[in-house]
């Protein structure tokens, strides 16, 4: 008897989960499926988790595959499943291709071909959905966004637009998806769309994606002009439409977390915020050579101005714009200063010049600070005059990040809860008021 096990969490099961039980169990005589339990799925990355664990027993139950049926409760335990149940065959989909190499030692590992454009589900409860998006764009952040994705249930990746046909086929080869060189094909076989083409690009795609009843998820910085974000909000708005943007910072954990202790009296009434984030970028990068959008503010500065302006709010009385320029006008490193009527705030952001980047929140009672990557917030310390009187903090921050404000996207789209403040659009607004004003001091 040749006995084959296979893992997932199986949430809103659909056509895909359906093949991949039926290929693999024609791998072998005797089909053991492991599910998930709810606090795994939480500890590996796995967000959004819809239903229950007995539904999704019940669910391959209904298939008719699976001889039987085991709980993934901890990592390592497929190893012991493997050499306690004597498993000749560990089989999972090819978007896991590489992962479980490990386990040959132990037994014949076989990746299985993923079901392509999955547009309906099985068995599904009355009020699931699984929202099929589509990426415009094929750039480094595309890249991230696609494993990101598949770890959030209810989001299925569809297909990727890019107008050089090349480069969108290059990228749907990689990621086993469909590539499209025509908006109107690609616009009607997703629900949702991904933005992440270059920064000059997002308000055409934005508008046009609102315009065919698509929800929105743009990576920031979304719109490089105030009056552009005002109008692209009330447009989404008039179509009952969710329009987001992307600033992974807002959405992590442990951001949430900071800036609840800060806002908790813990250090006093805020005085001054200090953000920075700097990285060193080749000088033949798109972020160094597009001579009218490229440069650190444009690349980094959403992330610095973002606890600004949680903290101190969108209504400065002062700002101040101080760049290093390279040979070609873009800026290598940006101060902004900002007063407020009782605090005063600084961003400073690098893509040529490398600086200690820190998230500095002062006041009255003590401080709280944030190393580098502060972006990510997986860390941070309150302070307070006693040296001895440390308050120390740590949340877990997952892969990339983009996987929460995916869940939070989708979570908005379904109506399931509420996450719209932790970016409000006045939040984005001022962004990108931002941006022009900067743009147009750099005279750009």
């Amino acid at each position: 008897m040749i006995k084959v096990i296979t893992y997932g969490t199986f949430d809103l099961f659909h056509e895909g989960h359906y093949r991949l039980l039926q290929r693999a169990k024609a791998l072998g005589d005797y089909l053991i499926v492991g599910v998930t339990t709810e606090a795994y799925d939480k500890t590996r990355g796995k967000l959004n988790v819809i239903d229950s664990l007995v539904t999704r027993i019940e669910n391959i139950k209904k298939t008719g595959f699976a001889d039987e049926i085991i709980i993934e409760e901890t990592e390592g335990q497929k190893f012991n499943d493997i050499k306690r149940l004597g498993i000749d065959i560990f089989t999972v989909g090819s978007d896991w291709t590489g992962c479980f190499d490990y386990l040959n030692d132990y037994c014949k590992v076989v990746y299985l071909e993923r079901t392509k454009n999955i547009s309906s589900t099985m068995l599904r409860e009355q009020n699931s959905h699984i929202q099929r998006i589509g990426i415009i764009g094929t750039g480094r952040i595309a890249g991230r966004f696609m494993p990101e994705a598949k770890l959030v249930s209810g989001i299925s990746t569809q297909g990727v637009y890019n107008p050089h046909w090349d480069s969108a086929v290059r990228f749907a080869d990689r990621w086993e998806i469909d590539a499209y060189a025509d908006m109107e094909e690609f616009f009607a076989a997703v629900d949702v769309v991904y933005i992440a083409s270059p920064h000059e690009t997002h308000y055409g795609y934005i508008k046009v994606a609102l315009e065919h009843g698509k929800h929105v998820l743009c990576e920031k910085p979304m719109v490089l002009e105030r009056a552009q974000a005002e109008e692209l909000f009330r447009c989404a708005k008039e179509r009952g439409l969710i329009l987001f943007e992307g600033i992974k910072t807002a959405y992590c954990p442990g951001f949430q977390k900071l800036l609840g202790i800060a806002c908790s009296g813990s250090i006093g009434s805020i005085r001054n915020v200090e953000a920075c984030f700097t990285k060193l970028e080749a000088a033949d990068t798109r972020e160094l050579t597009d001579r009218k959008y490229g440069g650190s503010f444009t690349e980094l500065g959403s992330y610095c101005m973002l606890p600004i302006l949680k903290l101190f709010g969108k209504e400065f009385q002062e700002i101040r714009f101080d760049s290093l320029n390279g040979e070609n006008g873009l800026d290598l490193f940006t101060k902004v200063s900002l007063k407020y009527p009782n605090g005063i705030a600084t961003a400073t952001c690098g893509l040529g010049v490398k600086s200690e980047g820190r998230l500095l929140i002062a006041g009255t009672k003590g401080y709280i600070v944030a190393e580098a990557p502060w972006w990510k917030t997986a860390y941070f310390e309150v302070h307070h005059e006693n040296p001895g009187d440390i308050q120390k903090y740590s949340e877990i921050f997952l892969g990339d990040g983009l996987r929460y404000e995916i869940s939070d996207f989708l979570s908005m789209i379904t109506g399931t809860e509420k996450n719209n403040f932790k970016l409000t659009r006045g939040e984005s607004v001022a962004l990108a008021g931002m941006m022009e004003r900067f743009l147009g001091q750099a005279g750009r």
